[in-house]
């Protein structure tokens, strides 16, 4: 009995990522790091900015940073919606330097709320401990 199941990653340019036989997937949810396992509960959740993990079945680690978005699971099936993401591995350190001094300007402004001001402060956190491991 196959202890697996579907992942499907979109952001507005195309379809990211399919993978048919992924053991687990751990996600940054607005409430927590979440795992996702096969059987899980059906379950609609927000992201915040941070790493998405992929587990397959030969034990290999994939990373991807996603900027935002939301999450379902249904029918061992999950659905990841992000606006951004890139897969960690592959990274080009400039690039990442430059979305943190962009996001670190945005940062400046005044008029944040508090949940913005979190969000930004969310990625400039996961971003720069990207940066320094590439």
């Amino acid at each position: 009995m196959s202890d697996t199941f579907k992942l499907e990653i979109v952001n507005p340019e195309k379809s990211f990522l399919v993978k048919e036989n992924v053991k687990e997937v751990v996600v940054p949810a607005f409430e927590g790091e979440m795992g996702i396992l096969k059987d899980h509960i059906s379950i609609i959740s927000f992201l915040k900015p941070g790493v998405l993990k992929v587990l397959e079945g030969s034990s290999e680690e994939k990373k991807y940073y996603v900027e935002d978005g939301i999450i379902e699971f249904k029918n061992n099936c999950l659905s990841v919606l992000t606006s951004n993401i890139f897969d960690i591995s592959k990274a080009d350190k400039t690039k990442i330097t430059e979305i943190i001094n962009n996001t670190e300007k945005e940062a400046r402004e005044n008029d944040l709320d508090d949940q913005k001001r979190y969000l930004i402060e969310q990625k400039i956190e996961v971003l720069k401990s990207i940066s320094s491991i590439n």
